[in-house]
């Protein structure tokens, strides 16, 4: 699979052109002279202008026959029960989506039974819809054909048996036409009592880093790798799917435990991060989901400015705190915080779930049209997430 353009990210700036120094130095070499009796010089590599990048070109196109409606639309990722491809692909253009999960009531018995769903999903096969998964191995597996082991065995071995196991299952995702991996967990805890114990690759910082690498590295060529829950999970011993788990952990010491992890993935070259519904209240008041802070803590000191995915924001309603009982709120604060992409797992029937995709996709135009997110923030996600899927349309089989 071709290399996503945007891993290393563009930043948002209000421009983007060339340094001021940079532009007299090309205009000064290109009014002198060729010294009488030379040929003229063969512009450097470094002057030459390099050929556009295809992918960014398409999604460019693409982009530009948008509405804001959908390009709205195109940062969600939502999930419907069931086996049946042509009634998922009909969820898909219902929403104009841009990525849906595939949870185990998703998964038929067989591969090329998933094969066939899977296939039959993208109404666009030159853009198609990013397919994701929970594929970590062990206590959260999708795939029953996935035998590899899971954290809790790969974690007592060397990193070169994550990356196997980890190669291992990406084969596995690619055969079965998911592209999108939310599966190396790069939080990092030695407390059993912690939720995501069971989970973790490591226990110290320095094993966690080293598996994490090698899961990331182990993914590369067959599916897009994610790293979650950024900042960790690990700091508390609470579940995210039914509370907002706190600590007091300061900066400097998530810088000790936590961020390592994160920072190894994201120099193996994951594709995509993902951010957790936890609370550090000595960074922000705020879940790392609906934090600016943690957003450019991610960017400037981790080094990633690639996609970012919330975790599933239906988790922020079931924790019963009556400020996030409005989803199309809770998604106008997530990308204002600098997430790319919404994710919603929804039952059957997403109006029954208190989330009724329409009305979050409403409430995001209505506050890009209030100002409360820059037209231009959404233009460049959507690009982003635009260039990623055409990455994967052109890497092919």
């Amino acid at each position: 699979m071709k290399a996503h353009p945007t891993n290393q990210g563009r930043r948002r700036r209000p421009w983007r052109g060339v340094g001021a120094v940079a532009v007299v130095a090309l205009m000064l070499a290109g009014c002198a002279s060729p010294r009488v009796g030379t040929a003229p010089a063969t512009p450097s590599a470094t002057t030459q202008r390099s050929a556009p990048d295809p992918v960014t070109v398409y999604a460019e196109s693409r982009l530009a026959s948008m509405t804001l409606r959908q390009k709205v639309a195109s940062l969600l990722m939502l999930h419907r029960p069931g086996v049946d491809g042509a009634a998922l692909r009909a969820f898909v253009e219902r929403y104009e989506l841009g990525g849906l999960i595939l949870m185990g009531d998703n998964i038929p018995q067989g591969m090329a039974a998933l094969r066939a769903e899977t296939d039959e999903i993208s109404p666009d096969p030159g853009l198609p819809v990013l397919t994701a998964t929970d594929e970590e191995g062990g206590i959260v597996r999708r795939l029953p054909e996935d035998s590899a082991p899971g954290a809790e065995q790969l974690k007592q071995e060397d990193p070169d048996a994550t990356r196997a196991a980890f190669a291992g299952r990406a084969a596995l995702l690619k055969q079965a036409g998911i592209s999108l991996n939310f599966g190396t967990v790069a939080d990092v805890t030695a407390d059993p009592k912690s939720f995501i114990y069971d989970r973790v690759l490591g226990a110290t910082p320095a094993d966690a880093s080293s598996r994490v690498a090698a899961s990331v590295a182990g993914q590369k060529g067959a599916v897009l790798s994610t790293l979650k829950h950024f900042p960790g999970h690990g700091e508390v011993e609470a579940d995210s799917h039914v509370g907002i788990p706190t600590t007091p952990v300061s900066l400097a010491d998530w810088r000790v435990r936590d961020e390592p992890p994160f920072v190894a993935g994201v120099k193996s070259g994951a594709d995509v991060v993902m951010f957790g519904h936890l609370v550090y209240s000595a960074v922000d008041s705020e879940p790392a989901s609906l934090s600016a802070v943690w957003h450019r803590i991610l960017a400037d000191d981790v080094g990633f400015n690639g996609v970012t995915v919330t975790d599933d924001l239906r988790m922020l309603q079931d924790s019963g705190l009556p400020q996030y009982q409005d989803p199309g709120e809770n998604a106008v604060k997530a990308l204002a915080a600098g997430n790319t992409m919404l994710l919603f797992v929804l039952g059957a029937d997403p109006s029954q779930d208190g989330v009724d995709p329409d009305r979050v996709i409403d409430a995001v135009v209505s506050a890009v049209s209030a100002g409360r997110i820059p037209l231009g923030q959404i233009d460049e996600d959507a690009l982003k997430l635009l260039e990623l899927r055409r990455s994967v349309a052109v890497g092919g089989d």
